[in-house]
């Protein structure tokens, strides 16, 4: 089955780097994670006329980008869980299950999915969560070797609830290494990992990764920030970018994904990245 899962990374990793835009933000059961998403049609189309190299779906909304006629579109990523920790509230229990228990891949073979993603979450004091997810990697992980599928593992290392009113990103690089490192040894085959506070030491994680790492975008920045951060974590090591707030929540997703193309393509500084977004 090997070689079904190669075919499938050369779909998603144009020239060895890859563009996934995230639009999976459904299953969070977030109100804020929608603002943009609310006519899902309308932002597909758009998407695909922006030609990132992959965008990131729920089974129930991935029919929009697999019935685009002709070959050349972006490839689909599908997320196969779900969880509660993205509320800006505890839950009395946190959870994290797959979409599909009884056969989590089969959506994604269904449409056409190049590649699969879970969650691996370390939330402080929810050592049963992370249980979860854990089983969720190891049940999907033996499907995937079965169908060649490729997984895609995303450490998700979180401060407390109480720090910033919801479980944010802890930038440790500490915390961000070990988890990674726990991924790969579940067997990822694409870690999607949360930038470290010091974009210096990320190339600590893609050592840990051995397999292509994609960075996480998690919440909405200023543009330029975001295209400063993205091509210093590029020149640390990492094969790409997987951003979802930052490109749809923006008043123009399309110039915002030629402007991290550029990053992730063409080694663009964040500076010239910010000037092709300026060209529209």
């Amino acid at each position: 089955m090997q070689n079904n899962h190669k075919v499938r990374m050369n779909r998603l990793f144009g020239g060895g780097r890859c563009l996934d835009v995230a639009i999976d933000h459904g299953v969070c059961n977030e109100p804020s994670f929608l603002d943009g998403l609310e006519d899902m049609e309308v932002v597909v189309e758009a998407l695909v006329a922006a030609r990132p190299d992959a965008i990131q779906m729920n089974y129930g909304q991935a029919d929009l980008l697999q019935t685009v006629s002709g070959k050349d579109k972006p490839a689909l990523v599908m997320r196969i869980d779900m969880g509660n920790p993205y509320n800006r509230i505890r839950h009395r229990d946190m959870w994290a299950v797959l979409q599909n228990e009884a056969e989590p891949l089969i959506g994604a073979i269904e449409m056409d999915a190049a590649c699969v993603v879970v969650n691996l979450f370390m939330l402080p004091d929810e050592p049963d969560l992370f249980r979860q997810c854990v089983r969720n990697i190891a049940r999907v992980r033996a499907d995937c070797e079965k169908y060649g599928m490729p997984l895609m593992i995303e450490p998700l290392a979180m401060q407390p609830v109480t720090e910033r009113g919801g479980y944010m990103v802890d930038g440790d690089t500490q915390k961000i290494v070990t988890l990674t490192r726990l991924a790969r040894e579940m067997g990822a085959d694409i870690v999607k990992a949360d930038p470290t506070d010091d974009a210096e030491d990320f190339h600590r994680v893609v050592e840990a990764a051995r397999c292509p790492v994609l960075v996480r975008g998690g919440g909405k920045e200023d543009l330029q920030t975001v295209l400063d951060k993205s091509s210093a974590l590029m020149r640390q090591g990492a094969q790409g970018m997987v951003y979802g707030r930052n490109i749809y929540q923006h008043a123009n997703p399309g110039s915002v994904v030629r402007a991290l193309m550029a990053i992730i393509h063409e080694d663009a500084s964040g500076e010239a990245a910010f000037a092709r977004y300026q060209q529209g």
